[in-house]
């Protein structure tokens, strides 16, 4: 009773948020802040990793409570439904010295991994079961298992992509979770350098491994299928040029369409740390293509894309694509381009084809003594983007960073203070990896991450047409996008408290956020993106602050 006595006072769903926000002042096309659920819960004590599942209508956050005169902080899955009304709250039984690193799903169940601080190489999975709401916690003694890089679900089984004690290597830990038994597979095992994506499928029991190959001067990707039951390798292949080009990184399509099979991702000229573009081939077997020859590569520079260097000055684009132009004329080298992306998963569209997201960061310097604020220009020399993909956005941190520089190229001794996305490129392909169409979101200066993490999140409408949104301090920054149609870069949306609108009785509370931290978004179901953050509100007039985490549904 005192539990459930607690969950009714600590959320708050407001389904009239729509209706009042209407009388706000903002964009025609701004979407509606349907419902809303604050928890009332401190970040300087406090902590909360949120899982959107669209499949099962829920969203579910992993809370670490730190209760005033107990030493161990306590843990919970809170889980809400749709309208983001509250389903339940449970408790979960955590360790010591544990410390959480990751979450992932698949169909009705969210894992969590934990990682001891000693003995090192001890890790704890807790499942939920999303529909019935059991806990199953699991301690699996690896020893040699360092951070966890990312973290997949697959038929019970986790694979968890790991650094291993000697901090020069990665490989993929396969996780029973029911019966405790693990396992390092052999045949990932790869230096710290070597950027890796994977694809789940779940319904054939394996997943697919993206991995990079590099001699020093050219770089090829491999493909591994591996068994998530034992672990085996199933297949392998590569994937190169016969150009001077090398291969950086790439997403597979979901395998869940069968009819196709597209790797798209980014290559490189002569020096394989910088894009100089993108490139997509179709990897359907050869028996079912159309042409059953060899399958073909096809490149796209930066230069060749309608709106890629959006994100400069119109004076400065021009001049900039003015010099590849007369380079090109003169049958010079191109120039090449100093940029590193953070590549999404590819993104299936309704009449077929897919949508490849990346993200453009710089690094940013804590001191470094440079013009523009310790940001270093983005396409100079000596720009390094980096954007592995490995570190999804989290609450608790980002596992391992402070030993992980060298992942980036960067020495810890330079001050790196953070990564900040420049702009999101978002391209059309067909099944065939046709370039259909790109256009481009950017993104305001303030968006400054620890890690290369996603930033920019993408709703897919009904009409065929992509929202591409992120959340800077209390605005919701939104662009629409019809294939390559110019479209405002600037559209943004306030979040709204119960109480922080105006309204036309002067006597009425009002409210107004102080603070935001970790502030976040998140694609869900259909439409509809779900923020989270912690807020610190304050009413106007009297009134002590508040703290909360707020989950708010944004409809489009």
């Amino acid at each position: 009773m005192k539990l459930l006595l607690t969950l009714l006072l600590s959320v708050l769903v407001l389904p009239g948020l729509a209706q009042r926000a209407r009388s706000l002042p903002s964009p025609a096309d701004a979407p509606a802040q349907t419902a809303r659920v604050e928890v009332p819960l401190d970040p300087s004590t406090d902590d909360v990793l949120v899982l959107a599942l669209p499949q099962d209508t829920a969203v579910v956050l992993l809370l670490r409570r730190q209760v005033a005169g107990q030493r161990q902080p306590r843990y919970s899955w809170q889980h809400y439904g749709a309208g983001l009304r509250l389903r339940r709250e449970v408790e979960i039984t955590v360790p010591p010295d544990y410390e959480p690193q990751r979450l992932c799903a698949e169909p009705g169940v969210v894992y969590a991994l934990f990682r001891a601080g000693s003995p090192a190489g001890r890790v704890l999975a807790v499942a939920y079961d999303v529909r019935g709401g059991q806990v199953r916690a699991q301690t699996f003694d690896t020893k040699l298992s360092r951070d966890v890089i990312s973290l997949k679900a697959v038929g019970g089984r986790l694979l968890a992509t790991v650094t291993l004690a000697d901090q020069l290597h990665q490989t993929v830990l396969l996780l029973d979770v029911a019966s405790g038994g693990f396992q390092f597979l052999p045949a990932v095992y790869e230096p710290l350098s070597t950027e890796l994506t994977s694809v789940a499928n779940r319904p054939a029991g394996h997943a697919e491994f993206v991995l990079s190959q590099s001699n020093g001067r050219k770089q090829r990707l491999l493909l591994k299928r591996l068994s998530a039951e034992r672990g085996e390798l199933l297949s392998s292949e590569y994937v190169q040029a016969e150009s001077e080009r090398s291969l950086l990184t790439a997403q597979l399509s979901p395998p869940a369409d069968t009819s196709a099979r597209l790797l798209a991702g980014l290559y490189a000229l002569r020096d394989p740390r910088y894009a100089q573009g993108l490139f997509a081939t179709d990897l359907t077997p050869r028996a079912a293509r159309i042409d059953p020859s060899r399958p073909a590569l096809h490149f796209y520079d930066f230069k060749r894309l309608r709106h890629f260097f959006d994100y400069l000055k119109p004076a400065r684009e021009a001049r900039l694509l003015d010099r590849a132009a007369r380079r090109e004329a003169r049958e010079e080298p191109p120039l090449r381009w100093h940029y590193r992306l953070l590549l999404h998963e590819l993104l299936p569209q309704p009449g077929g084809g897919y949508v490849l997201l990346a993200e453009a960061y710089e690094p940013v310097y804590a001191g470094a003594g440079l013009s523009n604020g310790g940001i270093m220009p983005l396409g100079s020399p000596y720009s390094y983007l980096g954007g592995m993909g490995q570190y999804p956005n989290s609450t608790f941190g980002v596992p391992g960073y402070s030993t992980g520089l060298s992942r980036y190229g960067y020495p810890n001794n330079r001050g790196l203070s953070g990564f900040r996305t420049t702009h999101a490129l978002a391209c059309g392909f067909d099944r065939k990896g046709n370039l259909l169409w790109d256009n481009a979101f950017v993104v305001e200066s303030g968006m400054v991450r620890t890690g290369p993490e996603e930033a920019v999140q993408p709703v897919l409408l009904p009409g065929g047409g992509l929202v591409l949104a992120y959340l800077l301090d209390n605005e919701l920054h939104y662009k629409r996008i019809q294939q390559s149609e110019p479209a405002p870069n600037d559209a943004k949306v306030e979040l709204l408290t119960q109480l922080s609108q105006p309204t036309a009785d002067p006597a009425a509370p009002r409210e107004k956020v102080l603070d935001v931290r970790q502030p976040d978004v998140f694609p869900w179901v259909g439409n509809q993106l779900i923020a989270s953050g912690f807020q610190r509100i304050r009413p106007v007039g009297r009134g002590a602050e508040r703290q909360v985490f707020f989950l708010q549904v944004l409809r489009f």
